[in-house]
């Protein structure tokens, strides 16, 4: 094998390295060869990644230690002006950013001041002193696939649009920029900034970062963050989390450093004495979260707070930072909340009296003495994120936009506009009447709609699968001889084809046994017959193996296997298993590890494995461990009841959903495989699956009646404090 060119070598840098040092790399001591430059180096190489004017991620970049206190130096493009952004070490070591020492827009050159001590840091070089076709190495995080090196060589300083850059001749992509450009003496020569061609980048000289060094003017990270940034004089936010204002709203992500993942914004104004209202419109993200109001807050853990959770509402005092000094004051559900949408929270205070609104309705009313007074605001739980508008606070708020009377005008003017009785001008003139709270109405209507028409089609799908299921257990609860396999293969594909039209192909294969019959009519004994099937099947018709696209689920599909003519092992054994029966011929399945066949078995003869997949090639039991890729014990080669052949075509299609990340399709497939499956330890880890897939999806009361299940049956490959953990998890969660 041909070694690579050291000028083109690309070294693949380990993603985790101690740090062994807080020295930097000596001139007089530095390696020689790339790679060990490159090793040496990597641990004080960092990755920024950054957020957009959204909050969503942006792009990444790199830069690099060049001081043990946390001074890290990057292009000022990598972390974007006013943009939140975080520091990430080789090992994934979590850095945060501080303050911004100095920035210069005209070199695209910034310096960072992160948390940390004893960090390993790169030495700088003299870019004055760099020549053409010197060696060099390029550390970054090439489109954000982590950090890797690549040694090339310096072809030129160029001057290009009145700025000195270094031109190397080293392939730079996306994400490489900040990063590194160090000369085989371990030094720092230049700033990787700007991408070429295929093959060329170009670098700023180190020389002129090193003036921003002398002339740091710190700016606090917090001033920084200029998008998305509340206003410090209206927001306070405590107990971390992170706070983003946007068009508007106020956008809470991320967990709390609270018990429970609790966090607060504080309103820095004063509440009103006395008597006073305060509301807010709020949105969860996920109904598994919670977020609400916060009041009588004495800027750490004590406050009140009422909040939508689980779907319900609930108010609460918090007396301390745990649990066990909280008092859960009422918790109630409401029709008038609206769950997944924006909803008006409000409180009334008066004394020691509290009365909580949603939407217009007072749903909780109750005396309270153990918070007299204090900040008011907003607050979260948990990891979902929320959004909230219109925060408003006074002695008595208008309660227009959330009151339940314009609520029933605006729906019955919808209704009538959707009905015809109303022309568009005459209904938007009279939706206009109503005012902002008829407006907010009518969108929460149409979302209502919205909601109530996928749930309908929610019904729809279930009231298919349901009934798919319940067929499938009616024809596998026949005698084998009575079980119509095609059509319970069919229904398996119906599962993902609502409309798939079962007649249909049943009448196919029907043309198909009969056209197979005459023509095996004319031949004597039954393995010539069977032989002549398979000639038929794979010569005539063209069924084939699908080698090309196995794991399409087309091939596990027996409706688009009889239109294909491909599947995989087991649904053209189904085929051929059915001609078989149609025939009278004595087939039967062989559910091989790993590789289905199909067994001939003569009233008097020899038996006779068929491998379907092979175009009915017949074979030994020696060719047949040799497909199945395990020995072959004789509890394999026992015929295959039409309920182990759906099982195995589920649990088929189960493992492409897995590898796909389908979840829907895979709660589909397991909850026909838990009706079907009669094997107690399958079961369980089906079960297992599907309260995983539904404790994702927020659907806590469905993991937990599975988890209950489990927790009354021996499981075997589930241990049982696992089973114990997931069920605490989803009990803190209903709190």
């Amino acid at each position: 094998m041909r070694k690579p060119c050291r000028a083109i070598l690309t070294v693949i840098v380990c993603a985790v390295l101690p740090f062994v040092s807080s020295s930097p790399i000596r001139t007089e001591d530095a390696p020689r060869k790339p790679e060990d430059i490159a090793a040496a180096a990597q641990p004080a190489v960092v990755v920024i990644k950054t957020q957009g004017r959204s909050g969503d991620a942006r792009s990444q970049g790199s830069g690099f230690v060049l001081r043990a206190d946390g001074v890290i130096a990057t292009n000022l493009h990598v972390i974007g002006e006013g943009r939140r952004f975080t520091v990430e070490l080789a090992g994934k070591t979590v850095l945060t950013p501080r303050a911004i020492l100095a920035f210069d827009r005209s070199k695209d050159l910034a310096l960072l001041q992160v948390d940390g001590s004893d960090l390993p840091f790169l030495p700088l070089g003299d870019s004055k002193a760099v020549r053409a076709g010197q060696s060099v190495i390029a550390i970054g995080n090439p489109l954000g696939l982590g950090l890797s090196a690549s040694s090339g060589a310096i072809a030129e300083v160029r001057e290009i649009h009145d700025r000195s850059l270094i031109q190397v001749a080293i392939p730079i992509e996306p994400g490489s920029s900040g990063g590194p450009l160090i000369d085989m003496s371990g030094n720092v020569v230049g700033i990787i900034a700007i991408k070429g061609g295929s093959s060329t980048g170009f670098a700023i000289p180190i020389d002129d970062l090193k003036p921003l060094l002398a002339s740091s003017r710190p700016i606090p990270i917090e001033r920084w963050f200029t998008i998305g940034a509340l206003d410090s004089k209206l927001w306070r936010p405590i107990l971390g989390g992170e706070w983003r204002q946007r068009a508007g709203r106020i956008v809470a992500s991320g967990s709390g450093d609270g018990f429970g993942g609790r966090t607060l914004c504080l309103s820095e104004a004063a509440p009103p004495e006395g008597t006073f209202e305060l509301g807010v419109e709020v949105k969860l993200e996920d109904e598994s979260g919670a977020a609400g109001i916060a009041f009588h807050s004495d800027g750490g853990d004590r406050h009140y707070g009422f909040y939508p959770t689980q779907g319900s509402l609930r108010l609460t005092c918090f007396e301390g930072p745990d649990v066990f000094s909280w008092r859960i004051l009422r918790t109630v559900a409401s029709p008038s909340y609206r769950p997944g949408e924006w909803n008006a929270i409000r409180v009334r205070l008066r004394g020691s009296r509290i009365t909580c609104l949603v939407n217009g309705e007072a749903v909780i009313d109750v005396e309270d003495h153990g918070l007299k007074s204090g900040k008011v605001g907003i607050v979260k739980f948990r990891a979902p994120g929320a959004e909230f508008r219109s925060f408003r606070v006074g002695p008595e708020l208008d309660s227009r936009v959330d009151s339940p009377e314009i609520a029933a005008k605006a729906e019955e003017l919808g209704r009538r506009f959707a009905s015809g009785e109303l022309k568009e001008s005459e209904a938007g003139a009279e939706a206009a009447r109503l005012g902002e709270g008829g407006i907010l109405a009518l969108r929460a209507r149409s979302r209502s709609l919205e909601k109530e028409a996928g749930r309908l089609a929610e019904l729809a799908e279930l009231a298919c699968k349901q009934a798919i299921v319940r067929r499938l257990e009616e024809i596998l609860g026949l005698g084998e001889a009575e079980a119509n396999l095609l059509e319970a293969a069919l229904l398996v594909s119906k599962l993902d084809n609502a409309d798939l039209d079962l007649a249909a192909y049943l009448e196919l294969v029907d043309r198909m046994a009969r056209d197979a019959g005459e023509r095996l009519s004319v031949l004597k004994t039954p393995r010539e017959r069977v032989e002549g099937l398979a000639r038929y099947m794979f010569e005539e018709l063209l069924f084939h193996g699908s080698t090309s696209e196995y794991y399409n689920r087309s091939n596990s599909y027996l409706n688009e296997v009889l239109d294909d003519r491909e599947g995989i092992p087991i649904t053209l054994s189904v085929v051929f298993l059915d001609l078989s029966r149609r025939v009278a011929l004595p087939v039967v399945g062989i559910g091989l590890p790993g590789h289905f066949v199909v067994e001939f078995r003569p009233a008097d003869g020899e038996r006779q494995l068929i491998d379907v997949f092979g175009g009915g090639k017949l074979i030994t039991r020696a060719e047949a461990v040799v497909l199945s890729g395990d020995p072959i014990e004789e509890a394999h080669l026992e015929a295959a009841t039409p309920r182990q052949i759906i099982v195995r075509m589920l649990s088929n299609l189960l493992s492409v959903a897995q590898k796909e990340g389908d979840a829907g399709s895979m709660l589909r497939y397991l909850d026909a495989l838990i009706s079907l499956e009669s094997r107690v330890g399958l079961v369980g880890r089906h079960r297992w699956s599907r309260a995983a897939l539904h404790f994702q999806a927020g659907k806590l009361e469905k993991a937990r009646d599975d988890v209950l299940w489990m927790l009354d049956h021996e499981v075997a490959g589930v241990p049982r404090e696992s089973v114990e953990e997931l069920l605490r998890m989803l009990e803190g969660s209903r709190e």
